[in-house]
């Protein structure tokens, strides 16, 4: 009783580096199992099949942000020997992965990890198991037994007679320690060794050049170095999880495991596939040093993309793997896609703008696209993009990479435009219009990063024809709601609206020669103007076609002449949302680092100048207020001094008249005389005047 608790306790799994792109996926997958599953035990077990099997533990990079990721435990980050000893200690399972770019520095690490748990091993309590995550690039130089036979696939039981790349020397000397290390049967530490694809999936890491260039369409072809004829043995991220998962569970008798997918696919068969599912679906041979100067790819990646082996996988007999893609990427391409695109966020945003003229629609979209990175779609644009490609196409020789059946679809379709325009006053009719938009919004482009539909469709026939899915017309024929394609449709609807005061005004405040090339000239664009609100006025509108989808059209009423529409553009970007796209290239993104560094600078100078002029305005002040304050104190005692003055005028007249002239006749005498005490003779003298007087 008591194992069985032990065993269906869930197992502490450690994981090296949960911050890069194998690990993560590695140990979040792991994170996701439950009791039960790939399990021997007996149906006593089913009441703890929801319980988590496994508890994750592992270690980020120094440069990892302090963010707990939420699939783990327990989260270290740049530990000592001794800390990660005691939590390797504490783990069922220590997985070291060093499948994608490795650095010598973690290969040493995970060599003593291996070393340090191998002298440890007599005071383990429980068995333990070690597994290493190694790349097939330790088979990179392997020659079939029969050298003459050069199209051989290699079998797993081979491994003995493997040869590495010479870059990949230290991954072989390793995945020898693991083997022999953990080689006796009764061993309290058993291992493994997985010689894992190159792996594919989620974000995609080894082939995200080819995933991103196909979806940016930054170029029109995307770029494969060399001839792209070497085999790539692969594995989905997911199934390789899925692998480890089976050998925690499992624990096959055989040590070493070959793991990769049925795929035989070379490498311009994956990049031609991704071209087309993602892209134009063109390639571009370029050479290595190309790659590395045009900073597609990095220079060991070159190496794991240049491998050129056929493997037999172990797996599908071996192990209960529930495959993602055991066919391959190329058989599975479409849902890879889609996986890439939601994993990264790469959706796209599909907007309609529509309202009377001179609202502003163009502006906004303009603005819009600038922010979204979207694609500007304009009715007269479109048309006249599809009739240059045609010209194009009809113009050019069966030679130039362009079927001669293509060639004539072209001249046909085009003459037939041009025919139509003819009759209808330089005017397309409606079905012909809805099949080039449909052309134009199912390009790449436009499903990838997204489209803005400015000023059309008009009218709920047109939009009726554009958007119509033919696929699901039969299933939904009973339905009152229109069927349509969720792929073309706008999923945000904004109706613009003004006043006809308002957008008269507007429209006659222009110049002449804009009013001409706008049609926005007195009678045409009162026209325009009397039509639009016909269209709006009629039985069923294109507002109505998006209601029935359940589309809410968001009505947005234009009533300032701002430039930048600044009001606007904020409540459609609360609406939309923040853009889904890469954002800026690395090269972009440095000079975006650069113009941010020079503001700052820029306001640290302005705030150090703002800071002084206020210094200076305060001693100026202080200065003013010192200035004041002393005349006003000079004149607070000129007018004591004054005051003092006139109080005491009295008393001098006084003293002038009966003091002085007495006190001056005594001192004269005091000098004729000159006796022996002037002061008692002053004093005598004075006595003898004031009794006289």
């Amino acid at each position: 009783m008591g194992d069985k608790t032990e065993d269906s306790r869930p197992k502490r799994v450690f994981v090296n580096d949960v911050d890069t792109y194998s690990s993560k996926y590695i140990a979040e997958f792991l994170s996701t199992c439950t009791n039960g599953e790939h399990s021997e035990e007996s149906d006593d077990t089913v009441t703890n099949q929801h319980e988590p099997a496994f508890h994750i533990v592992g270690t980020v990079s120094s440069s990892s942000k302090n963010r707990k990721t939420s699939f783990l435990l327990e989260q270290y980050k740049s530990p000592t020997q001794d800390q990660l000893l005691c939590c390797l200690l504490e783990c069922d399972v220590v997985l070291y992965n060093i499948s994608e770019n490795a650095t010598q520095q973690l290969i040493d690490e995970a060599t003593w990890a291996i070393t340090a748990l191998h002298a440890e091993m007599e005071s383990f309590t429980a068995k333990k198991m070690f597994i290493l995550v190694s790349t097939v690039m330790t088979w990179a130089r392997t020659k079939p037994k029969d050298v003459e036979e050069s199209d051989v696939t290699l079998a797993e039981e081979d491994y003995r007679r493997r040869r590495p790349h010479p870059s990949f020397k230290n991954h072989n000397e390793l995945e020898k320690l693991v083997l022999k290390l953990c080689r006796p049967k009764k061993s309290k530490l058993t291992g493994h060794v997985i010689a894992a694809g190159l792996q594919y999936g989620k974000v995609e890491s080894l082939f995200h050049c080819f995933f991103k260039m196909s979806w940016s369409a930054q170029f029109q072809k995307v770029s494969l170095f060399g001839e792209g004829m070497n085999y790539i043995p692969m594995i989905h991220v997911d199934d390789l999880a899925g692998v480890i998962h089976n050998i925690i569970n499992l624990k096959p008798k055989s040590k070493y495991i070959v793991a990769v997918d049925d795929s035989k696919n070379t490498l311009e068969d994956i990049v031609k596939m991704i071209s087309d599912v993602l892209g134009s679906g063109k390639i571009d041979n370029i050479s290595e040093q190309e790659a590395i100067d045009m900073k597609i790819l990095k220079p060991e990646e070159l190496e794991y993309l240049s491998i050129n082996l056929r493997l037999e996988p172990y797996l599908k007999n071996n192990l209960n793997i529930q495959w993602v893609s055991e066919a391959g990427m190329i058989e599975n391409m479409d849902r890879i896609v889609e996986e890439y695109k939601n994993t990264r966020q790469l959706l796209p945003i599909r907007i309609c703008i529509t309202g009377p003229p001179a609202v502003g629609k163009t502006t906004v979209a303009e603005k819009l696209c600038s922010y979204y990175q979207i694609h500007h779609i304009t009715l007269k644009a479109v048309i006249e993009e599809k009739i240059s490609q045609l010209e194009m196409i009809s113009g050019s020789d069966s030679s130039e990479s362009v079927s001669e059946e293509e060639i004539a679809a072209s001249q046909k379709q085009l003459e037939t435009i041009q025919e139509n325009m003819e009759m209808n006053e330089g005017r397309l009719a409606d079905d012909l219009v809805a099949d080039i938009m449909q052309q134009k919004l199912y390009s790449a482009p436009c499903r990838n990063q997204g489209f803005i539909l400015d000023g059309f469709p008009e009218t709920y026939e047109q939009a009726k024809l554009i958007f119509f899915d033919g696929d699901t017309e039969d299933q939904d024929s009973r339905s009152k709601t229109p069927t349509y394609n969720e792929k073309i449709t706008p999923e945000h609807v904004f109706a613009f609206n003004a006043s006809d005061d308002f957008l008269i005004k507007r429209a006659q405040a222009l110049p002449q020669s804009a009013a001409e090339k706008m049609n926005y000239t007195a009678e045409d664009f009162v026209a325009r103007l009397e039509r639009y609100r016909q269209l709006m006025a009629s039985e069923e509108t294109l507002l109505d076609y998006f209601d029935q989808l359940e589309i809410l059209p968001e009505h947005i009423e234009v009533n300032t002449d701002d430039p930048e529409y600044t009001d606007v553009m904020k409540k459609i970007t609360e609406m939309v949302g923040t853009p889904n796209n890469y954002g800026l290239s690395p090269e972009e993104q440095e000079e975006e680092d650069r113009r941010l560094e020079e503001e700052r600078q820029q306001k640290v100078v302005m705030e150090a100048a703002e800071r002084k002029c206020k210094k200076e305005a305060v001693l100026a002040a202080m200065t003013a207020e010192y200035e004041e304050w002393m005349k006003n104190l000079s004149e607070v005692k000129k007018q004591e001094s004054e005051l003092q003055e006139a109080r005491c005028l009295p008393l001098r007249n006084y003293l002038m008249k009966h003091v002085m002239p007495s006190l001056t006749e005594a001192m004269l005498d005091c000098c004729k005389f000159k006796p022996d005490d002037p002061v008692d003779f002053l004093a005598e003298h004075l006595l003898q005047n004031n009794h006289k007087d």
